[in-house]
């Protein structure tokens, strides 16, 4: 760059035939480029890799900004009062949400870690309106599991299987049993975790005890056997 023009710190006035060196000091250069994965780290004893990020909090270094407006002091160890530094730091529950939400899905929808889940089961009795036994059967194994600790959905609303089931997908709770008149004369119901393609067929009184091995797997146990 020379003979260039700029400003001569004057409104309306400039100056024209500048140069480096000569009108002006050597200006600081560098050669920028933005990083790129497999560029070697900072520290030397790796390589970059480029990873999607989630913004779930903040941290402000707020200065002494406010407590000087608030007069905020401590004492130091010679007794003298300092003007305090302060920080904030601020995490957004709903952006936590969403980020596990997109950390944790499928095309059905949501696929709730079981730490963070809604509830741990959803029992769904199909066709329970119209099925007396069945509706018993099914409040029963809700008021079984609820007694053993269990966070439970009793999904009893009247849409077609398939809807259900695609609406159960959709919410994501982590472990469904279901219940049919044919599984009730076999003695059996339908188990399955939210993330399997297919569900398992098991016999209706080791509902129970699938539910507290599969939780056990998963690193968690019941309320009430934990208390216990």
């Amino acid at each position: 760059l020379a003979d260039f023009v700029c400003g001569a710190n004057s409104d309306g006035e400039h100056l024209t035939g500048v140069n480096w060196g000569r009108d002006l000091p050597e200006p600081a250069t560098a050669d920028l480029r933005n990083a790129t994965a497999g560029d070697p780290s900072p520290d030397g004893d790796g390589v970059l890799e480029i990873k999607r990020g989630i913004e779930v909090g903040h941290i402000f270094q707020l200065g002494t900004k406010y407590s000087s407006a608030l007069g905020a002091t401590c004492l130091d160890e010679n007794g003298s009062a300092q003007t305090l530094i302060m920080g904030c730091y601020g995490i957004g529950v709903s952006r936590m949400v969403a980020a596990a939400i997109e950390q944790n899905h499928d095309d059905g929808g949501i696929i709730w870690p079981l730490a963070i889940a809604p509830f741990q089961v959803a029992i769904v009795p199909i066709n329970m309106h119209k099925s007396e036994r069945l509706r018993e059967a099914a409040e029963a194994l809700y008021a079984r599991l609820t007694a053993a600790g269990a966070d439970v959905l009793l999904f009893d609303n009247r849409d077609r299987p398939g809807v259900m089931f695609n609406d159960l997908d959709l919410i994501g709770i982590p472990y469904r049993i279901g219940l049919g008149d044919r599984g009730l004369d076999a003695g059996t119901v339908e188990f399955r975790h939210r993330a399997d393609s297919e569900a398992q067929e098991i016999p209706l009184e080791e509902a129970l005890t699938r539910l507290e091995t599969a939780l056990r797997e998963a690193g968690q146990t019941l309320s009430l056997s934990a208390a216990d």
